[in-house]
């Protein structure tokens, strides 16, 4: 008597079974996209500061040219318009690139990885030897830039400078006086007009830490 409650209890498993496989992919492709979240948002912020991040370098060689009492106050200024305008576009764009993964990165990953290539990517992105390597990632490009500046500025350093004083005379301002090495970026006064500032983000697809 109790073989048709049988039947009906392995249908109704087969049958819920089938509904969660048909999504199973799909559910599999967010989680992809919800681990590699903070990569995502670390593109967005790296697009919108990079034109101003290229305006302060020029805005940094044209200093250079200033009496350094204008020079500092001016520098200031613009350090703050810069950070001004990274704190009101970084996060709207940081949000709209997160909204349109799922639409454009989503589809790709449907189409590119089996259901069980994206279980792998997960337990991958999961492990916890793959995110302690991604939050040392910033302390690796910190090591190899600061290591890399020392042991090329003798050879880098005077091709910048030769490049900026060209650059200076066709624009028809004075060029720079030549000066002892000083680190990549540096701007007037010492003091270097930053982009603005820019949260860690995880490299190659980092995540949100």
């Amino acid at each position: 008597m109790w073989k048709p409650l049988l039947y009906v209890a392995l249908l109704a498993a087969l049958l819920c079974a089938g509904g969660a496989h048909a999504q199973t992919k799909k559910e599999l492709v967010q989680k992809v996209l919800t681990l590699q979240q903070p990569g995502i948002e670390a593109i967005a912020q790296q697009l919108t500061e990079q034109p101003v991040a290229q305006m302060m370098q020029r805005a940094g060689m044209a200093l250079q040219q200033m009496p350094a009492d204008k020079r500092d106050a001016l520098a200031r200024d613009i350090q703050a318009d810069a950070k001004k305008y990274a704190d009101d576009a970084v996060p709207l764009v940081r949000d709209r690139a997160v909204k349109l993964a799922p639409t454009t990165i989503g589809p790709m990953l449907e189409e590119k990885f089996s259901d069980d290539e994206l279980k792998q990517l997960i337990a991958i992105l999961e492990s916890p030897v793959n995110r302690r390597y991604q939050q040392l990632g910033g302390d690796f490009q910190r090591a190899l830039t600061e290591k890399l500046i020392a042991d090329t500025r003798d050879v880098v350093e005077p091709k910048v400078l030769a490049f900026e004083q060209s650059l200076a005379r066709r624009l028809g301002v004075a060029p720079r006086a030549a000066t002892s090495p000083r680190p990549a970026g540096s701007g007037a006064g010492g003091s270097k007009p930053s982009a603005a500032p820019a949260k860690p983000a995880a490299s190659g697809t980092a995540p949100r830490q």
